[in-house]
């Protein structure tokens, strides 16, 4: 059974080199965002740019956004599960460690969460890093899955700690991502609507 470091539950963010093509895109969507534009519309795909290198992108930034939020509420996640409220319990399973879905503490579900997300990012078979290497025909489900598994932080988040999150005076800050991220994986079918069930009623009043 793996000892949970709650060090290791906040991760380093990731960056893009200055110059590279992902850099260039990370900035186009940042600049997007910072004109007031409607979100809906700054999360479409540029014209003329990659799909993959837009998701690969984002996957990134999501990741760093999403390591933030719950890094400002992990030391005072001691939730026996992974979940988001009664309804929804999330297992986890990565094929390696955990060949089957096993129940685990949220903070540790979260910090194997990162740290998995982290070693496909910085895996060039899965996101190659040279402009003239092929993404893998796996790279869009590869997106999926991630994707599918930040939902649940975010979910666990706004289910059991969402006080904590007005108490700091993030609750804008934390709206704000979720909605950049739910016009994401919409805009791209990244996630079944079952999956995001948990979120229904927030994301219809907020988005």
């Amino acid at each position: 059974m793996l000892r949970l470091d709650r060090k290791k539950t906040f991760r380093p963010k990731k960056k893009f080199d200055k110059g590279s093509l992902r850099y260039d895109l990370y900035k186009k969507a940042k600049a997007s965002l910072g004109t007031g534009e409607s979100l809906k519309v700054a999360v479409q795909l540029p014209p003329t740019e990659n799909l993959n290198e837009w998701l690969a992108v984002h996957v990134v930034d999501f990741f760093n956004r999403v390591n933030l939020i719950y890094g400002t509420i992990g030391d005072q996640c001691d939730c026996p599960t992974m979940s988001a409220g009664r309804q929804y319990e999330y297992s986890w399973a990565d094929g390696k460690d955990y060949k089957t879905p096993t129940s685990l503490p949220a903070a540790q579900y979260v910090a194997l969460l990162m740290e998995w997300i982290e070693q496909q990012i910085n895996d060039e078979a899965i996101f190659p890093s040279k402009i003239d290497t092929p993404f893998p025909k796996t790279f869009q489900q590869v997106c999926k899955n991630i994707f599918k598994r930040l939902f649940r932080v975010f979910a666990h988040v706004y289910y059991h700690h969402f006080e904590t999150v007005q108490a700091i005076g993030a609750e804008a800050h934390v709206n704000t991502c979720f909605k950049h991220f739910y016009y994401f994986v919409k805009e791209f079918s990244l996630i079944e609507p079952k999956e995001l069930e948990p979120l229904k009623q927030l994301a219809d009043s907020i988005c």
